[in-house]
């Protein structure tokens, strides 16, 4: 039999992210007012800004790189893991992904196909590490992950020079050899520009990410080891093995963030190549609650914040004041979400004292 819906619950659920987002309108308003602006123009300058065809193709091709790290996140998250080495692991991923669809010259689906699975592999391995790290000797992810991000770093700056695995791109810049036609990721074109196609693999990560943890036996298991690890224990759950599993997944996964633009506009891993996706995979996961359609809306949020505060420096406006807009959302959502959570438990509360009290009224009248 289908659920039946409950306005309620479906308020409670949406409540926390608007009041955070609410939260961070206001802040920001009083930080525009102390240094002068008027907060409703500016932000009408960044909206107008931001749905500019060729701003919305931005919005969008910045929010599939976000959308896939937040889905890395939160697949640990959903564990009680925290992979901070999302950034790491999809920037070490990127750089081998780019040189070996540099070096190869296959037929457009092949090619494809190898630079992907190279990333997802590179990606999955470097998370294994910290996997193997707690499961055999109870080294905290969290510790681990920062490290092997300095590690990453050090090992894409050690073989990123024209006698390793680099060549020369010009004489300020140093990258992959470039990715062939065959190796570049088709996209859409439209009148704002071209949407990189790699939107349809990030639509596909999602919706495998909500089956794998909503109807499949090791969602399931994922999902309750998260919750309480000795409950899983008593009901015959393997628990390192999913810690190890759940790391593995969260680095395949986190090796396709880069991947939309090494082969939807770079075509190489240079100096200059995108970092930072990774944390805030982690600030859009919180904000989406860890729920694929949640992280979709967070991730077209935080694009649009990153989009629209170009315009602002034309307007004699500091365009920081997206990032502290961006910072009050991450910490008013988790206090949110926790405020929400205590309402919700009380309502639930009164309803079950309600109901008690009625068939005991019922008992007495009979």
């Amino acid at each position: 039999m289908r659920a039946r819906f409950d306005p309620a619950k479906f308020l409670l659920a949406i409540a926390a992210p608007v009041i955070a987002v609410i939260f961070a309108g206001l802040v920001s308003s009083v930080v525009l007012l102390i240094s002068g602006d008027a907060p409703l123009h500016v932000f009408k300058v960044m909206i107008d800004f931001g749905t500019e065809p060729q701003q919305l193709v931005n919005i969008l091709n910045k929010s599939t790189t976000y959308y896939l790290s937040a889905v890395a996140v939160a697949i640990g998250f959903r564990m009680n893991l925290f992979n901070i080495g999302v950034d790491g692991q999809y920037r070490l991923a990127a750089f081998f992904a780019a040189y070996v669809g540099g070096a190869v010259h296959l037929p457009r689906v092949l090619h494809l196909l190898v630079i992907i699975v190279v990333a997802v592999l590179v990606g999955a391995m470097w998370a294994g590490i910290a996997g193997l790290l707690r499961t055999g000797r109870g080294v905290s992810e969290v510790i681990s992950t920062i490290m092997l991000n300095f590690i990453a770093a050090g090992i894409i700056a050690f073989l990123l020079s024209p006698d390793k695995l680099g060549v020369r791109l010009d004489l300020n810049n140093v990258g992959t050899k470039p990715i062939v036609h065959s190796g570049q990721m088709p996209g859409f074109s439209t009148s704002g520009g071209v949407i990189y196609g790699f939107i349809v693999l990030a639509i596909l990560a999602g919706v495998g990410y909500s089956v794998l943890l909503n109807r499949s036996r090791f969602g399931f298991d994922l999902r309750a080891t998260g919750r309480s690890e000795s409950a899983a224990v008593a009901s015959g759950v393997n628990v390192k093995r999913m810690i190890l599993v759940s790391m593995l997944l969260s680095g395949g996964i986190a090796g396709l963030v880069g991947l939309p633009v090494l082969m939807g506009s770079a075509y190489t891993f240079s100096q200059d190549f995108q970092s930072g996706a990774g944390f805030t995979g982690i600030a859009i996961a919180l904000l989406g609650r860890n729920n694929p359609i949640g992280m979709a809306i967070g991730a077209l949020l935080w694009s649009f914040l990153d989009v629209s505060n170009q315009i602002l420096d034309l307007e004699s406006v500091p365009k920081e004041i997206t990032t502290i807009m961006q910072g009050v959302i991450v910490l008013s959502v988790v206090i949110a979400y926790e405020l929400v959570r205590r309402f919700g438990i009380a309502q639930e509360q009164r309803r079950v004292r309600a109901r008690l009290s009625n068939l005991a009224t019922a008992e007495v009248a009979a």
